[in-house]
Order: structure tokens, then C-alpha cells, then sequence
């Protein structure tokens, strides 16, 4: 419905799930802790209402625009490998290629609408930014930026036209398509990946060192991974950290968990904040 944002609400039950520390998980993935988190999500709904001007036609909106680009960047130099890396830009490229080809099926002009732009599009980038990125950094990553994305695609086809109007980058539906899109990629990541592992029973233990079993089943890798060891010879004040045990436990990950090598990076990064 016109005038009826769904993006702000969105966000504030989001707010309310970190605030009861339903989305410690995922926002351990993301690099960010609870309080960040909510001051993230209260500059989104502040920043939703701001414009700042970039030319005559031009603005960008601080909630829907500066602020995803800024976090999606931050998350992504985060990455802990090159792999990582090559999985984010080529999720992003590819949920933003079939945005646009629903685009050129739905219509650019709300005449030629065949379907709600509003929920094909985050629906859309949310499952496909899943399905290429498999983690759930990566899927949240392109399934917001390809929104954006579009966005500017609309633009470039407004002033290729010589269609008259101004434009606000992130705004209005931009802003509500961006929150719901990374919200579904999220879930996706987060309710299929635990679905998996409760149809076969947990993450399969064959040749698997205990340290993984246990950080697969969901015990904290802040504990599992690094736990407070005596080194012979150091004095009592000093800790011992097996980073070895960190990488025998990524190795283990990458060759039957697509995805989760780095978001089990993610977790021993976290540590060291």
C-alpha cells in the first residue's frame, strides 16, 4: 500500500530479536556485536527520512543507501580469504544480472507492472543471493547490494531516456526491497543450514576432530576453539592459543561444508575484538 513502509518495521523486530539475544549467531557471522547491531538498525530508520544531495536529480538516502554500502563493505574486508572474496563479488553479479532480467519481465514503468516489484524483487535477491553465497555474511552481502544495484540500473535507464524526475538512491521502496531481501538471504542461510544438519542427525563425524563436531553442533568457537591452555615454560599470567587447531578446523569445513570455512573465520575474528 502507498505511504506504508515495511522496511522499518522489518527492522524493528529485527531490533527486538538482537535485543533478546535471539541473533547472537548470526551476528557473530556479520562481525558485529548486539550493540552495534541496534545502533546500525536505529541509524537505518533515522537514515531513511535523509537525502543527501548529489547533483540536480541525483540524492542518496543514508538509510538505504550509505549505510548498507557501508556495512556491506565492512563485512566484506572482513573476508578471511581470497576465497570468500571471489564467492561474495560473483553472488553479487549474478543476483543482480536476475534482478534485472526480472526487471525486463516485470516492466520499468509501474504501467507495465505484470507483478508486485516490491515483493519479487527482495524475494528474488534473497534466494539467489543465498543459493551463490551459501554463508550467511555472503548471502546478506549480495542480496542487499544487488538491490542497490538495481536501483542505480533505473537510473542509468531514466537518463539514457531523458525520462524527467529526481531519484533518491536507497529510497522509498529501494529501502524497504534492501531490508527484506537481507532479512529472507539471512534466514535462508540460518533455518537451511540448521534444517541439514537436523535431517542427518548433526554434521557428519567420520575423520572429524572433536574441536569440529562440537562448533558444528553450535557450541561457541570463543570456547571450543580457543580454550585457556598452560604452555610449559610460560608463567602463570601468559595463555597458550592453538591457531593450529584453528586451521586444521578450516580445512576440515571446506571440504564438506561450503561456506561454513568462513564463518567459522568469522567466529575467531570476533574473539580477537
Amino acid at each position: 500500500m502507498p505511504g506504508i513502509s515495511l522496511g522499518i518495521p522489518i527492522l524493528l523486530v529485527v531490533a527486538v530479536l538482537i535485543f533478546l539475544g535471539l541473533a547472537h549467531r548470526v551476528l557473530d557471522r556479520l562481525y558485529l556485536t548486539d550493540k552495534t547491531a541496534l545502533l546500525i538498525i536505529a541509524a537505518m530508520v533515522v537514515g531513511s527520512f535523509i537525502d543527501l544531495p548529489l547533483g540536480n536529480r541525483l540524492s542518496l538516502n543514508v538509510g538505504g543507501g550509505l549505510i548498507p554500502i557501508a556495512l556491506a563493505g565492512y563485512v566484506l574486508s572482513r573476508a578471511g580469504t581470497s576465497r570468500e572474496w571471489g564467492r561474495a563479488l560473483l553472488a553479487i553479479v549474478v543476483t543482480t544480472a536476475s534482478l534485472f532480467a526480472a526487471n525486463r519481465l516485470i516492466g520499468a514503468e509501474p504501467e507495465t507492472m505484470v507483478m508486485d516489484p516490491l515483493i519479487v524483487y527482495p524475494v528474488l535477491a534473497g534466494l539467489v543471493a543465498y543459493l551463490m553465497g551459501r554463508s550467511r555474511r555472503t548471502a546478506f552481502i549480495a542480496a542487499t547490494l544487488s538491490i542497490l544495484f538495481l536501483d542505480i540500473g533505473t537510473l542509468i535507464w531514466m537518463t539514457t531516456r531523458a525520462i524527467p524526475g529526481t531519484m533518491a538512491l536507497g529510497g522509498a521502496g529501494v529501502f524497504d526491497s534492501m531490508v527484506i531481501a537481507g532479512v529472507i538471504a539471512v534466514l535462508l542461510a540460518e533455518v537451511i543450514g540448521e534444517s541439514r544438519e537436523r535431517l542427518q542427525g548433526g554434521p557428519a563425524q567420520k575423520g572429524r576432530p572433536p574441536a569440529l563436531l562440537e562448533n558444528l553442533r553450535g557450541f561457541s568457537l570463543r570456547e571450543r576453539l580457543y580454550p585457556v591452555e598452560r604452555k610449559p615454560g610460560l608463567r602463570s599470567d601468559q595463555e597458550y592459543t592453538p591457531f593450529e587447531d584453528e586451521t586444521m578446523i578450516n580445512r576440515e569445513i571446506s571440504q564438506d561444508y561450503p561456506g561454513e570455512e568462513d564463518e567459522l573465520h568469522a567466529e575467531s575474528m570476533n574473539r580477537g575484538e
